[in-house]
């Protein structure tokens, strides 16, 4: 008999109770009924591929959004008898869904364990309550320790916490404090973001390219001016310099850019992005990467909703060339801290990676960006620091 060949699934929950300053995600507020609604359409959608995918193992589960604690307890019950009717799930796949405090209770962690979820991404930000409002979060810190103490309680051993440096009005000592703080509670994994300012979002309106407020009204015009600063490139820098040394000394090593972890709770499903495994992505605007096509769903919800199957929502089919995931290999796998194998590419691609990117190689190590030893190839920590200018470099 063949043997299965392997598949992540993401699940996209579009709902938040309020939209923060800085999102430009797929979501939003929404009532209890749009929710019920998406609930069903969602299931529908899972199980119009049943068929489709009989021939793949599943690895991973990833529920994003959004926040997707939002949802009842049932609900989550409801899409976990889906996927796995649907679905080949294997016995140690990591499953994890992104909950926010204040959105978690005893009852919904109950369903989460009976459902196989066996890790938890847990929306922080900042231990600084100042900074949670102004970031426009929905909960304290005080919130985050009795949602992490009840998820302990409950026998939940593998969880994430996210938090987002160089926010409006941070200080160094002020995001040092934070990470002490949160490495201090042992999580197992700590996502470490940098804020990006994106187009959309109410920061932009403040902090974007023009700074300007004229579709704004008088109170919200008030509200972006009492906006604190965002840090200046000194302390920016040495808010990012200071992350991996601190957590460094908390037990956490790092082996992508902004992921910090335990030994052996590296995020899988997230390791699996960064080395191209295929994925199937279920839900509103969730995106897929299928044998060598990237597709995504809709992201108009009427369309969504209405849709009788899987292949009425899927959009920008793109059949990848070799040339594309080459491109792919190399801006996706030098994320991680281990970088990419040059035997490995030649193996993927049956060329060696000189003949394809030799003069690239040689500019990014003159300019101290790439180190080559062993046969792998990875960013140095000045390449970490300007690496969207490396990735590029590899755009052919």
């Amino acid at each position: 008999m063949r043997e299965k060949k392997e598949l992540e699934l993401y699940v996209h929950i579009p709902f938040c109770i309020r939209k923060c300053a800085y999102c430009d995600f797929l979501s939003g507020p929404a009532d209890e009924n749009t929710r019920a609604s998406y609930v069903d359409a969602l299931v529908r959608e899972i199980l119009s591929n049943r068929d489709t995918f009989s021939d793949y193992r599943v690895s991973t589960v990833f529920l994003g959004g959004g926040t997707p604690s939002v949802l009842e307890g049932a609900q989550t019950a409801r899409i976990f008898h889906a996927l796995r009717e649907s679905f080949d799930i294997e016995k140690e796949a990591e499953i994890t869904i992104e909950a926010n405090p204040g959105t978690v209770t005893e009852d919904k962690l109950d369903v989460w364990k009976k459902c196989g979820i066996n890790r938890l991404s847990i929306g922080l930000q900042s231990a600084d309550d100042r900074e949670l409002a102004m970031l426009g979060r929905i909960h304290t810190y005080r919130e985050f320790l009795e949602t992490c103490e009840m998820a302990r309680q409950k026998d939940f051993f593998n969880i994430n916490v996210d938090l987002i440096s160089a926010i409006p009005g941070q200080t160094v000592q002020s995001w040092k404090r934070t990470l002490e703080t949160v490495a201090a509670l042992g999580p197992e994994h700590i996502s470490a973001y940098s804020l990006i300012i994106e187009e959309g979002t109410l920061f932009y309106e403040r902090y974007g390219e023009e700074g300007q407020y004229a579709k704004e009204t008088a109170g919200q015009e008030t509200r972006l001016r009492n906006l604190p600063p965002l840090p200046d490139e000194e302390e920016d820098r040495l808010i990012y310099s200071m992350t991996r040394e601190i957590l460094k000394d908390y037990g956490y090593h790092r082996y992508e850019i902004s992921n910090y972890a335990r030994e052996g709770y590296e995020c899988r499903h997230n390791l699996g992005y960064w080395e191209r495994k295929e994925y199937l992505g279920l839900g509103l605007g969730s995106s897929s990467l299928v044998g060598e096509k990237r597709f995504h769903n809709t992201a108009d919800m009427k369309k969504y909703m209405q849709a009788p199957a899987s292949a009425e929502i899927r959009e920008e089919i793109q059949e990848l060339s070799v040339q594309d995931r080459m491109e792919e290999y190399m801006f996706l796998g030098l994320r991680k801290m281990e970088g990419i194998s040059a035997a490995d590419f030649a193996r993927t691609f049956q060329t060696d990676i000189d003949a394809v990117y030799g003069e690239q190689l040689r500019k990014l190590r003159e300019e101290g960006l790439l180190e080559r030893e062993n046969g792998r190839i990875c960013l140095t920590d000045r390449g970490i620091d300007i690496s969207n200018y490396v990735f590029s470099e590899f755009i052919l």
